[in-house]
């Protein structure tokens, strides 16, 4: 008989001192939004050679629809709000508006391409005439002579989270640290949650990963990985693969590597980003930088900026003008999270659920509120030996990962922390009616005892009942999606806000194109001059950062 989980005391008392202020709804909720891409594809799911529809509006100044790398690359991106639903709800009516102006395309909704046509048959995106555009549109130019635009047609979605001001409050008071600024107290807590959640972000990957399999088009050269096998006439798989978009096939940089970035502190990590902004790359030297005018990449640095690096999480505060991320980080601390590890869930229309949601906010707070030392370099390879096992063997019934330097197995170990996040989800469910996040829990434990409950597991089910392609697959998923939403009705006020927000982004483009009175030779140099200088960190109040 299985011995009976336990719940660390320390965490379970966290808890206890937190529930009384909790249920007189003094903590607040959690406040969230989401960044969520999707590939425009033609009628015979391959990648769209159109451009971003001008009736959407300007990709360079619109809030909420814009594009990541490729012309082709749709980026949503919702307000910040306190309830799941309504993040949901603003997601949806994109979705629903980008419709309305789509002529016979549809939005993809794997995280791994459509059918592709070779490196070229993925448009870089164009964002104009201004230097910021011009920015934008090198900077891409650049990742596509580093590494390929096959590897930037890649889809998933990003969840920024930020715990409430009175919960930091509280925490702050139970563990007598009002001596420290707050938002040095923040900024060291929340590297705190990013640690744990490093130490488990493989359980994400299980639960949620959903890319087993890659249309043959998305292997360079006809190039196959000993790791998958064919499946039908146009498909590539791994048995027991969860997430191929985090793989070694996905988002990959090896130069990268050597940066060591395991979030020890936030110095640490701003250090490491301005060095990786500021130091060459023999590499990227010999690609060249600006070639007879031809602007090939922003520079031959081993990062061109920052967001070029790429994680599973990181720690985000909204830049000012003139600011990088870093040195919004640096002069005023951390402000939310930005998980990144997540795939698009090709079976619902808008790729993340509630019930997704509510576990990943649970799984947060599980992350701020348990003990998290400093991760060592020795440790750092061996969390990225555990998720390189479940990316690529995660639903193996044989797999065995390594906890504190033992074998333990998924299930076991899952349970362990499923148990450990109830505690948890009765905090955050003190002010909720029908305990939203304990349900969400218990929505998604089966998955770890019956791996073919996994959106992965669902979807090689579905490619081997039928013709085994993944994008027919797919494109017909597509096809059903849209069509329920472009029937789907708008709330009148945001069909109206998109409707105005076309006419403005665009005015607001060329407002900026307009004001340009440098060359773009000149803008990258007293940017990245900006970029290099160190911001002293401001020790001020709560209200202030607001």
């Amino acid at each position: 008989m299985a011995e009976p989980l336990t719940v660390p005391a320390s965490l379970t008392a966290q808890i206890e001192r937190l529930l009384p202020s909790a249920r007189l709804g003094r903590l607040g909720r959690l406040r969230r939004g989401l960044e969520k891409e999707g590939l425009r594809v033609d009628a015979g799911g391959h990648i769209a050679q159109t451009p971003h529809p001008e009736t959407l509006g300007s990709k360079l100044t619109h809030p909420h629809i814009t594009t990541d790398y490729s012309e082709s690359l749709l980026e949503y991106i919702t307000p910040v709000y306190s309830e799941p639903k309504e993040a949901l709800a603003f997601l949806s009516d994109l979705h629903t508006f980008t419709y309305q102006h789509l002529d016979n395309e549809w939005i993809w909704p794997g995280s791994m391409p459509s059918r592709l046509s070779g490196n070229e048959s993925v448009p870089i995106a164009d964002y104009g005439t201004s230097n910021v555009g011009t920015m934008k549109h090198v900077y891409r130019k650049g990742l596509d002579v580093r590494y390929g635009r096959i590897m930037q047609a890649i889809a998933g979605v990003h969840y920024n989270v930020s715990l409430p001001e009175d919960m930091w409050h509280a925490l702050r008071e139970l563990e007598k640290a009002t001596n420290i600024p707050f938002n040095d107290y923040r900024s060291t807590r929340y590297f705190g949650m990013i640690r744990h959640f490093r130490r488990h972000s493989w359980l994400l990957l299980y639960l949620f990963g959903a890319s087993p399999a890659v249309d043959k088009s998305f292997l360079p050269d006809g190039q196959v990985p000993e790791k998958l096998t064919p499946i039908g006439d146009d498909t590539f798989y791994a048995e027991y693969a969860t997430t191929l978009r985090m793989s070694d096939l996905g988002y990959q940089n090896k130069v990268q590597e050597q940066l060591k970035i395991c979030f020890n502190s936030l110095s640490n990590y701003v250090n490491t980003l301005r060095h990786a902004i500021s130091s060459p790359w023999p590499g990227y030297e010999k690609l060249g930088v600006n070639v007879d005018g031809d602007w090939r990449q922003l520079n031959a640095n081993i990062l061109q900026i920052e967001n070029e690096y790429y994680s599973d999480i990181r720690p985000k505060r909204v830049a000012r003008h003139n600011e990088t991320p870093s040195q919004a980080l640096e002069a005023r601390g951390v402000e939310y999270i930005e998980v990144r590890c997540l795939d698009l869930n090709p079976f619902d229309a808008l790729g993340v659920t509630e019930d997704q949601m509510r576990f990943v906010d649970v799984f947060l707070l599980w992350c701020l509120l348990s003990d998290s030392p400093w991760i060592s370099d020795e440790e750092c390879d061996r969390l990225d030996d555990n998720r390189r096992l479940v990316v690529e063997r995660g639903r193996d019934p044989a797999l065995e990962l390594m906890r504190d330097g033992e074998a333990i197995t998924l299930p076991a170990w899952g349970e362990q922390i499923f148990a450990e996040m109830g505690e948890v989800a009765r905090l955050l469910d003190a002010v909720e009616e029908h305990a939203p996040h304990q349900a969400a829990l218990d929505a998604l434990a089966p998955r770890l005892r019956d791996p073919s409950l996994t959106p992965s597991g669902q979807l090689l089910a579905r490619l081997k009942a039928g013709s085994g392609s993944l994008s027919d697959t797919l494109l017909a998923l597509a096809k059903e999606q849209g069509e329920a939403l472009k029937s789907t009705p708008m709330l009148r006020s945001r069909q109206a806000l998109l409707d105005q927000l076309i006419e403005t982004s665009h005015q607001q483009q060329h407002d900026i194109e307009a004001a340009d009175v440098e060359s773009f030779g000149d803008f990258l140099e007293h940017y990245f001059t900006k970029a290099r200088e160190m911001r002293a960190f401001s020790a001020i109040t709560p209200e202030e950062s607001e």
